[in-house]
C-alpha cells in the first residue's frame, strides 16, 4: 500500500478537490476545517482496501461506516447488482410486490430471532428507528390503552437523526440544539462501566444501570411504549459494550412490566459483534428490531423493522377502521437494494462468514492487548467481536479526557493516513470496525498501526 501525497496531485484530483469545497456540505464536518485541507477523493475500492483519484489505496478500517461486509466490488453481489438492473431498477410497493423484496423479507424472517414474521422496509437506519417508535406507539392505542405516549431510552444512546430517532437518543453533542423539536422520554442510564453514571465500580455494581433502568419502568409502566436499546455495544457512544446479562434484564423487566422491546441492530447486526444478530447473544427476542447498514453488504441504502405477528395483527381491520400503519417511502422495498441483501445473505452462508470471524477476533483480542492497552494515554479498550473503541486519556489514573480542542482522536486518524489506513473517530475514542472480509494480516497490520499512531498523537 501506498501514503498519500497532497502535494504533485493531478489536474482531475484538483478539480474534484475544488468542487468537493465549493459546493458539498459533508455531514457531521466542521466545514471551517474541511474547508482548510485537501479532500481524499476515493474513487474505487477492492477487497478491504479504497482508491482515491490518484491511484493510492488505503484500508478501509471502518467498513465505509460500518456497512461493509464482504469488501468492495465483491463479485457476487455486483451480479446480483447488475442482474436486478437488467430487470427493473424500482417499483413502488404501495399497492404492489415486488420479487426480491419479498424473497428478501422470507429470508429476514428465517435468520431473524424467534417470533419476529413481519418486514416492514425503509431506507435507513433512522428511518428504521422512525418507524418502530410509530409502530410501538400505535400498538397500545390500537389495543384501546391511552397514555402509553413515552419511550424509555438510554444516556448516550444514538439512534438516528430524524426527529424521532434523536428523540429517543441521548449524545447532547449530536442533538442537544434540537431539544425543543423532541417529544419527552425517560432517560434510563448507559451501562457505560469506564464512567458509570452511577458513580460505582463495575466489582462491586452488580449490573446497577439495569436495577435503575428496572426501577424506572416500575415508575413508569403504564405510560411506556416501549424501551429502545442498541444490543451489547453502544456504537456511536464511543463503542461501549454493554456488561454481561445486562440485555437480558432488559428484556426481563419490559416483560415484567408488560412493555414492548426495541432493539436497534442497524450497527450490529449482520456479524459484527460476531453473530449474526447482537441481542441472540443473551437469548433475546425483542418486540421489534430495526436492522440496516450490512443488510446489503454496504452496496445500497436499505433498511428495515422486523415485528412479531402479535404486533402486525393489531395493525389489522377492515378499511373503515383506519388501522393502517400510515407511513412509507418512496423507495421503500427497493429491488435493487433487495437483490444485493439477498446475494448478501448467499454469501454469509457460501463463505461460511460468522464462523470465520473466531480466528480474527482472537487475533484482534490478543493484539489489542499487546499493543494498545498497555500505551500511557489509553484509558479503556472496549471490544465485541469486530467492534472496537480505544479511549484515550489525558491522565489515566483520574480518567481526565484531554481538552476537546487538543482533537487528539482526529489526530490519531490523520496519522493513519500516512500508514494508508482510513480511520474516523468518535471524539477521542479511536474507532476500528473493518469490514468483516478483512485478512488475519491486514488486521495485525491495522492493531500495529493503531498502536503507532495513537503513541505519536499522545506523545
Amino acid at each position: 500500500m501506498s501514503g498519500v501525497p497532497r502535494a504533485g496531485a493531478g489536474g482531475r484530483t484538483r478539480e474534484l478537490q475544488r468542487d468537493d469545497l465549493r459546493y458539498v456540505w459533508h455531514p457531521f464536518t466542521q466545514m471551517s476545517e474541511w474547508c482548510a485541507e485537501d479532500p481524499l477523493v476515493i474513487e474505487a475500492g477492492e477487497g478491504c482496501e479504497l482508491v482515491d483519484t490518484e491511484g493510492n489505496r488505503y484500508l478501509d478500517a471502518v467498513a465505509s461506516l460500518w456497512a461493509n461486509v464482504h469488501g468492495h466490488r465483491h463479485p457476487r453481489l455486483d451480479a446480483a447488482l447488475a442482474d436486478q438492473a437488467g430487470r427493473i431498477a424500482h417499483s413502488t410497493m404501495l399497492g404492489l410486490a415486488n420479487v426480491p423484496a419479498t424473497e428478501l423479507a422470507r429470508r429476514l424472517v428465517e435468520i431473524a430471532p424467534p417470533g419476529l414474521a413481519k418486514v416492514f422496509y425503509a431506507g435507513d437506519g433512522a428511518s428504521a428507528v422512525e418507524i418502530a417508535v410509530k409502530m410501538a406507539f400505535e400498538y397500545w392505542r390500537l389495543r384501546g390503552v391511552e397514555g402509553r405516549n413515552l419511550f424509555l431510552r438510554l444516556g448516550e444512546a444514538y439512534h438516528g437523526d430524524t426527529i424521532g430517532a434523536v428523540s429517543v437518543g441521548g449524545i447532547d453533542l449530536f442533538h442537544g440544539i434540537f431539544g425543543p423539536l423532541l417529544f419527552p422520554t425517560v432517560k434510563a442510564p448507559s451501562p457505560y462501566c469506564y464512567r458509570c453514571p452511577l458513580g460505582v465500580s463495575p466489582e462491586s455494581c452488580g449490573t446497577a444501570c439495569a436495577d435503575e433502568l428496572d426501577r424506572l419502568l416500575g415508575e413508569h409502566a403504564d405510560a411506556i411504549a416501549a424501551v429502545i436499546v442498541e444490543p451489547v455495544v453502544q456504537a456511536a457512544a464511543g463503542m461501549i459494550t454493554h456488561p454481561s446479562g445486562y440485555l437480558r434484564r432488559v428484556r426481563e423487566s419490559c416483560d415484567r412490566h408488560g412493555v414492548l422491546l426495541i432493539v436497534d441492530e442497524v450497527a450490529t447486526g449482520f456479524g459484527r459483534t460476531g453473530r449474526m444478530f447482537a441481542c441472540t447473544a443473551e437469548g433475546v427476542a425483542p418486540d421489534l428490531m430495526t436492522i440496516g447498514k450490512g443488510l446489503t453488504g454496504g452496496y445500497l441504502p436499505l433498511s428495515a423493522v422486523l415485528t412479531t405477528r402479535e404486533v402486525f395483527d393489531a395493525f389489522l381491520g377492515p378499511p373503515d377502521s383506519h388501522r393502517a400503519l400510515y407511513h412509507g417511502h418512496t423507495y421503500t422495498g427497493n429491488p435493487l437494494a433487495a437483490a444485493v441483501a439477498l446475494a448478501n445473505l448467499d454469501v454469509f452462508e457460501e463463505e461460511d462468514t460468522i464462523a470465520a470471524l473466531e480466528p480474527k477476533i482472537a487475533l484482534l483480542e490478543r493484539r489489542l492487548e499487546e499493543l494498545v492497552r498497555p500505551l500511557a494515554h489509553v484509558g479503556d479498550v472496549r471490544q465485541s467481536g469486530l467492534m472496537v473503541g480505544v479511549e484515550l486519556v489525558e491522565d489515566r489514573e483520574s480518567k481526565r479526557p484531554f481538552p476537546l480542542a487538543r482533537q487528539t482522536g482526529a489526530q490519531v486518524a490523520r496519522l493513519a493516513r500516512e500508514h494508508a489506513v482510513i480511520m474516523r473517530p468518535l471524539g477521542d475514542v479511536v474507532v476500528l470496525m473493518p469490514p468483516l472480509a478483512i485478512s488475519l494480516e491486514d488486521l495485525d497490520r491495522l492493531v500495529s498501526v493503531t498502536a503507532d499512531c495513537i503513541a505519536r498523537a499522545t506523545a
